[in-house]
């Protein structure tokens, strides 16, 4: 039990109840006006969990939402503490986008949050858990994301399966499509610009989709070594292996008996490069690195859009990491 979360998160817990309580009256009669959610100059407010929900809500919503995300650049969306005045915008929301699981203190919020329209994108495709080629489930190094936190102190909440669904573009086009109909259904009288936006966006993501199949399809080694193990739908997606360093938390320090096993591995499979997130220290990849004679570049698990970034929305940086790929994986 990692006792320093679990302090965050209860007085996370009280701020937000504190924060929704203030404010409960006027997000009454927010809630009430124009199409059945609270409005903003003629526009839907949408709340946004993290960048990737943000990204889909801004490309579909298009001019007639007022997107609100509540991670903001460069927060670690794990670790999320959500102040009184957060809290109290979900309240005045007249939509929000978010995924369970992945935010223990937002879906707490949202569940208190007595707006109608709240959309978790997890019911809008499917949460699989992986299987490695011996049949075990793949996994951060044995962490799934179930109801315990794991080892490292990184809680996903109750929901089971790997949440990092934005990560397969597939995937992420599916849910796409859900938000599109739930925008049109929180604010109809948008219902086909939202549509519009939508078929635009999903084109966009298939293509995406076709560039990652063609690209990956022929390579030296389908194994890549990454801090961050959120790869999972992308490496099943595209038929390759994602050996994680420590489990989910980019920071964890992996155990020595971890670094010798991938020593194993990057060996037999011939790999070439350790990867590490943007939004995470780069010194456990360089570490491994170094000892293994590997290099080490960015995998980006696009949780937020920073300065450091390769690329300025999802899809330029999900171009970024496919580049890297095929550089690492030998691609021809």
């Amino acid at each position: 039990m990692n006792v320093r979360r679990l302090i965050r998160t209860t007085a996370t817990a009280g701020a937000v109840v504190l924060g929704l309580t203030a404010v409960a009256a006027c997000s009454s009669a927010d809630s009430g006006s124009g199409s059945g959610g609270g409005s903003e100059d003629g526009r839907l407010k949408v709340t946004a969990s993290f960048y990737p929900m943000q990204f889909l809500a801004e490309r579909i919503g298009g001019e007639h939402v007022s997107v609100t995300a509540l991670t903001k650049p460069g927060v670690e969306p794990h670790d999320l503490e959500l102040k009184p005045r957060q809290a109290a915008q979900l309240g005045e929301s007249g939509y929000i986008l978010y995924l369970k699981g992945l935010q223990p203190a937002v879906d707490k919020a949202i569940e208190q949050s007595g707006v109608k329209h709240t959309v978790d994108a997890a019911t809008l495709t499917s949460l699989e858990t992986h299987q490695d080629e011996k049949g075990h489930e793949e996994s951060h190094e044995g962490h799934d994301h179930g109801a315990e936190e794991d080892d490292h102190g990184h809680d996903h909440g109750s929901e089971a399966g790997d949440p990092h669904i934005w990560l397969d573009p597939a995937k992420y086009a599916e849910v796409a499509e859900g938000v599109g109909e739930s925008l049109g259904k929180a604010d109809p009288k948008n219902a086909d610009a939202y549509r519009k936006n939508t078929a635009t966006l999903v084109g966009e993501l298939n293509k995406l989709d076709a560039d990652y199949r063609e690209g990956l399809s022929k390579t030296a080694t389908k194994t890549f070594i990454t801090t961050h193990t959120s790869f999972g739908h992308l490496a099943e997606r595209y038929g390759l292996d994602q050996e994680g360093i420590a489990g989910i938390n980019p920071d964890a320090e992996p155990s020595p008996a971890r670094i010798k096993e991938l020593q194993t591995i990057a060996e037999k499979d011939k790999v070439t490069t350790v990867f590490f997130d943007t939004l995470a220290s780069d010194r456990t990849a360089k570490t491994l690195a170094d000892d293994t004679g590997l290099t080490t570049d960015v995998l980006d698990s696009l949780e937020g859009i920073t300065d450091k970034s390769r690329g300025s929305d999802y899809i330029e940086v999900m171009e970024s990491n496919l580049t890297a790929l095929k550089k690492a994986l030998g691609a021809s």
